[in-house]
């Protein structure tokens, strides 16, 4: 065996050997299954001589040696392909618990040329690992032991190290398995492990070998011991049992037994083997202590435990346990009075809830990921006329919101209320329609929010809606009034302007006067001028046309339109404004500059509006500059495209500028710096510009003068035009 120490003079043992052992062809064989912990071929080369032996003091059978490996003991015990069993006394335990097999002799080591029927583990490491001096160094360290199952290479060292707390398998960085002791040494002496498991007697056979040095190995948790010379760190165990199997006839167990006990330590298969002899069968309790511990088979499964055996062993946990009933008795009463009050207090709660839903006056209803209501509150029915009865577990979208303002169906998978679940994003909807349940639609906005559940899943939607029905006639109140307004304003502006009106069409009706009677005093003569009556009648024509678009430009102004949009050119709105305020820019001796771009597309917008707008911001650029030298009032008009997506329309004058007090409110209305001013000419323009979804703002980066610009945005159907 590899445990042992001493080896035999090899040239006396082969000549011992050599002595031939008649077989015969018809003898029955007995097979002897052997741990192989060491490899096959040490297993055979340590064993056979052992076999040989047996069959030759017992020569009525022929024994052969069976290596087995850690995981074929137990299928070639339960098989019954062996008829007696050498393995550790871990293995032997197993196997007499699960398969009856009965030892029947101990192995007799020989340790340093004295006898040992007793071994132990090692935990060794290499001696230049300077930060593994104790078995309380072994934690996160790397460890390889040589089988879950081997006794001394694994089991006894995991019990010291569970006698400290370490567990190998969970307080460990790794924990590997070599399969024979041989690789787990080799393992450690390159670096592999860190730590190494063997049984006693490994390292001082591969030593003494030559295999290894000793001075590369440290033994972690070294015991003494004087009956066991060789180097353990763990409590000693019996040594290998020599067990017979159930199947095994009684007397050839016997003689076996027998010749085992009379072999003598000179015998060559004692030499071969490495052994001193066998000795009657030691007690093997220690070993079933030490599976029980460590809950390894056979002791893996619980023990039958009777009720007598719970009352004797834990009659004060039974008598806890009874004080712990009573008192959970107690609890569980008090628990249920509890409940009781939870319960009145939840029914409370919902009627307080169902009291607040109804007290609201905005229509809430709840969804679930089906889109059927859950819940709603009074003023859903109010608001709608539908009942209770009539949406709970009905499809809303169905009920509620089936049909677009257009007229054509509302897809249900493009419902915000769906989407509000199946995306998780809650939604505001502006304005939109619900249907009354007597087929009458009312406009509202609502908001769409996800239901959650503890677990965070979603689980439906709330609806919180509020009919804008009023909202919507303020509105149109609102857009009537500033209409009126200004038309008002508009008025006021014209009757502002009436002196220089009047002075333009008396210009044009004077000449036509003149021309008249030029044109009859011609007809009287008795030969009138043909070429020169044209002339007449043309300047007539012209004047005419001229006092014409003057009055229809203001019947147009002063008019109340429609709230209609259509599409306009700014350009042109321009040239209509210049032509009303031509009088006092004359009189005023203002020069006009036009930067108009020819390639600005149309806007959609109302005509008469954008007129008052350019018509304001040019009279206040007009009455800015009467303060400013003759010389120097210019008024430049522009308009440029920005970006394609709207229209930029600029006023801006050579006066002294805006007010720096009054920029922050410079569009609220009553504020102005004129004496007589009302000012509600720039709050009635930003009203008109807002409603065109447009900007007006005063550009003050300029240093002297004013400028004023408004955008209208351009759509698509412009952009087509």
């Amino acid at each position: 065996m590899a445990e042992l120490h001493r080896k035999p003079c090899r040239i006396w043992l082969l000549l011992l050997l050599l002595a031939p052992v008649t077989l015969l062809a018809e003898t029955p064989q007995i097979r002897i299954g052997v741990l192989s912990h060491r490899g096959d071929e040490a297993t055979l080369r340590n064993w056979s001589p052992t076999a040989d032996y047996l069959t030759r003091v017992v020569p009525e059978y022929r024994f052969l040696i069976v290596p087995l490996d850690f995981r074929e003991i137990d299928p070639a015990v339960r098989s019954g392909s062996v008829d007696f069993l050498l393995a550790n006394p871990g293995i032997y335990v197993n196997m007499e618990v699960r398969y009856r097999i009965s030892r029947i002799v101990t192995l007799n080591n020989l340790i340093n040329n004295e006898e040992s029927n007793l071994f132990g583990g090692v935990i060794f490491t290499r001696a230049d690992h300077d930060d593994i001096n104790s078995l309380e160094d072994l934690r996160g360290k790397t460890l390889m032991a040589v089988d879950k199952t081997s006794l001394g290479g694994f089991q006894m060292a995991w019990k010291e190290l569970e006698k400290i707390g370490i567990n190998p398998y969970r307080d460990t960085a790794a924990l590997h398995f070599g399969g024979t002791h041989d690789a787990v040494v080799q393992a450690v002496q390159r670096g592999e492990a860190d730590v190494g498991m063997v049984r006693t007697g490994i390292l001082e056979t591969m030593v003494e070998d030559g295999e290894t040095v000793a001075e590369k190995f440290t033994v972690l948790g070294q015991k003494q011991d004087d009956m066991h010379l060789f180097s353990h760190s763990t409590q000693l165990y019996p040594e290998w049992p020599f067990s017979k199997l159930q199947h095994t006839p009684a007397p050839l167990a016997r003689r076996v037994a027998i010749a085992l006990l009379q072999m003598s330590p000179l015998e060559p298969a004692a030499q071969w083997g490495e052994y001193a002899g066998w000795t009657t069968p030691l007690e093997y309790q220690p070993v079933h202590e030490l599976l029980q511990d460590l809950h390894l088979p056979p002791y893996d499964r619980p023990e039958r435990f009777t009720l007598t055996d719970a009352i004797e062993k834990y009659w004060y946990w039974l008598l806890i346990t009874g004080l712990f009933l009573l008192f959970m008795l107690i609890m569980t009463s008090w628990v249920v009075r509890l409940n009781r009050a939870l319960k009145k207090s939840k029914s409370m709660l919902e009627r307080q809830h169902n009291l607040i839903l109804d007290s609201v006056a905005d229509g809430i209803y709840g969804v679930d990921l089906q889109g059927n209501a859950t819940f709603i509150n009074k003023a859903v029915t109010e608001i709608t006329g539908w009942q209770t009865t009539d949406l709970i577990g009905a499809n809303q979208h169905q009920l509620l919101h089936h049909t677009r303002p257009d007229g054509n169906p509302n897809p249900g998978n493009e419902c915000p209320v769906y989407l509000t679940f199946r995306e998780g994003k809650p939604r505001y909807v502006e304005e939109d329609l619900f249907w009354k349940k007597d087929g009458s639609s009312i406009p509202v906005e609502y908001s769409s929010t996800p239901i959650r559940s503890e677990q965070g899943d979603i689980v439906g939607s709330v609806v919180v809606f509020r009919d804008i029905s009023a909202k919507k006639q303020a509105a149109e109140a609102d857009r009537q009034y500033q209409t009126e307004l200004a038309h008002v304003a508009r008025l006021s502006t014209m009757g502002e302007m009436a002196s220089g009106m009047a002075h333009e069409l008396n210009q044009p009706l004077t000449a036509i006067a003149t021309s008249a009677d030029a044109c009859m005093r011609l007809l009287e003569s008795g030969n009138p001028p043909t070429n020169r009556i044209m002339d007449v009648l043309e300047t007539i024509s012209a004047q005419a046309r001229r006092a014409g678009g003057i009055i229809q430009q203001l019947r147009q102004f002063v008019r109340k339109e429609e709230p209609r949009h259509t599409l306009v050119q700014i350009n042109q709105l321009i040239e209509e404004v210049l032509v009303l305020l031509e009088p006092e820019i004359r009189k005023a001796g203002i020069r006009v500059v036009r930067d108009l771009d020819p390639d600005i597309p149309l806007v959609r917008a109302q005509h008469i509006q954008i007129d008052q707008v350019i018509l304001n911001l040019t009279r206040n650029a007009i009455e800015a500059m009467m303060e400013t030298e003759w010389n120097q009032r210019t008024l430049t008009l522009r308009t440029c495209c920005a970006g394609g997506n709207a229209v930029i329309t600029s006023v801006e004058d050579t006066g002294p500028g805006a007010d720096k007090e009054l920029l922050d409110k410079i569009f609220d209305p009553f504020v102005t710096s004129k004496p007589r001013g009302m000012g509600l000419g720039l709050s009635i323009s930003m009203a008109i510009i807002n409603a065109h979804n447009g900007n007006l703002y005063y550009d003050a980066r300029r240093h002297k003068g004013a400028i004023f610009r408004f955008t209208l945005p351009v759509s698509e159907t412009t952009n087509e035009h």
